[in-house]
């Protein structure tokens, strides 16, 4: 039965929570504005990372060119969303 529990996911669903709360807690303190986003960054780092390697599995794959791949495809589609909604909703109307 201890095969079956998922700990290490649940592990990383709970750390995920906390990171989020931090994140979350960063509004409610009067921190300056560096101390803030500073705080946000290290955050999302960690959050994304854990996501990666706990939810996405990205360390399971044997073939690492296939995981460069799948990482360098995913970057690009996040960058061009980002900066494409940047563009259309800020850039595009001036």
């Amino acid at each position: 039965m201890k095969k079956l529990f998922p700990v290490q996911h649940v592990m990383g669903y709970v750390f995920s929570l906390i990171l989020t709360v931090v994140a979350l807690s960063v509004i409610f303190w009067d921190l300056s504005l560096s101390t803030g986003i500073f705080i946000l960054v290290i955050c999302a780092v960690i959050q994304m990372s854990l996501q990666l390697f706990m939810f996405m599995h990205i360390g399971e794959n044997g073939s690492k060119t296939a995981l460069l791949t799948n990482l360098a495809y995913a970057l690009f589609v996040g960058l061009v969303t980002v900066f494409g909604t940047l563009f259309t909703m800020i850039w595009g109307y001036q």
